[in-house]
């Protein structure tokens, strides 16, 4: 499926439950919550918060969930302002690729 589809499928999941109506700011409010839920996963991840010491272990299920929510979150601002992800994401891939030469990156990332 591409992501297209996707796109349509959320459309019409966000129509059939009047969740088109909500402002684009609660939308992207709710998007900036569920990327913490992901830093969430990260820090601990990184060992920034400690399990045991303060924090519990976040599942790798949640973890997929948060990035499911986050997809979802963003379908639905990109459908409320009639953006076409698929096309806007291969379009800005192409800019990177002379923005950002590989030979040039790859080159400067060799030592890290």
């Amino acid at each position: 499926m591409d992501l297209s589809m996707i796109q349509k499928l959320a459309s019409d999941f966000e129509k059939e439950r009047g969740w088109d109506k909500f402002n684009a700011s609660l939308v992207f409010t709710h998007l900036i919550e569920e990327l913490g839920e992901i830093s969430r996963h990260i820090t601990v991840h990184e060992g920034y918060k400690v399990i045991g010491l303060g924090h519990e272990a976040p599942s790798r299920p949640e973890l997929a969930r948060e990035f499911a929510q986050v997809m979802a979150l963003l379908i639905q601002l990109a459908n409320f302002f009639e953006i076409d992800l698929e096309k806007s994401l291969l379009a800005e891939l192409e800019l990177m690729k002379s923005r950002f030469p590989a030979d040039k990156w790859s080159e400067h990332m060799k030592d890290r």
